[in-house]
């Protein structure tokens, strides 16, 4: 009964699972989710004193992803990552090609792969129900791109752990909190909008 119960919770529907449609709508998912990080991206604020500017990017990537779910967050952020590698000039203030390899920042892009994948499993466990859970969740994705991001952060500028973290981490937790909060409202009243249920048997 355990495992029946396990099961069930761990294909519980996403908001994007209640759109028509399943190929295309899947298709047209993973465009939008890796499209609106790319919008959010250029929702950017420099700061003097470390080269990670402030961005919208965490925000779409971390309510996107538990929005759509495991699969398409990873595609998602993986078509978000390879697109702009290409030169689709959408990660932070218009920036795109290989030489964004070389950036101080370019370890949170590579963080935003992991974070959706991860929240939209939490997702699918349901923490997209509950305002709590929400706030766990959007911790959790935090400290996965924090963590790639000040990693390669000390990598490309040889920094000690202490500096990468006041450099990549420490500024942005304020603005990361808000940022849950906000996920904490929206979330549980976009369930309760759609009368808090779904299709039985979601794609990821």
């Amino acid at each position: 009964m355990l495992q029946a119960v396990a099961a069930r919770r761990a294909t519980a529907p996403v908001l994007s699972d209640l759109i028509p449609g399943e190929r295309v709508r899947d298709v047209l998912v993973v465009v939008g989710f890796a499209a609106t990080v790319g919008l959010f991206a250029q929702l950017a604020i420099k700061l003097p004193f470390t080269p990670v500017p402030i961005t919208g990017q965490t925000f779409a990537v971390l309510l996107g992803g538990m929005a759509v779910g495991t699969r398409r967050g990873l595609a998602g952020m993986l078509l978000y990552l390879l697109a702009g590698l290409l030169g689709v000039p959408w990660f932070a203030q218009g920036a795109g090609g290989f030489a964004v390899l070389t950036t101080p920042s370019f370890g949170y892009v590579v963080g935003f792969v992991f974070a959706a994948t991860g929240l939209g499993l939490l997702a699918r466990l349901r923490f997209d129900r509950r305002p709590l859970l929400v706030l766990a969740a959007m911790v959790t994705g935090n400290l996965i791109i924090y963590c790639f991001g000040a990693t390669w952060l000390a990598v490309d500028l040889h920094l000690n752990l202490a500096t990468a973290i006041s450099l990549g981490v420490t500024p942005f937790l304020l603005g990361d909190a808000i940022k849950a909060v906000v996920a904490m409202g929206l979330l549980p009243t976009a369930w309760r909008l759609v009368g808090g249920h779904g299709p039985d048997q979601p794609s990821q």
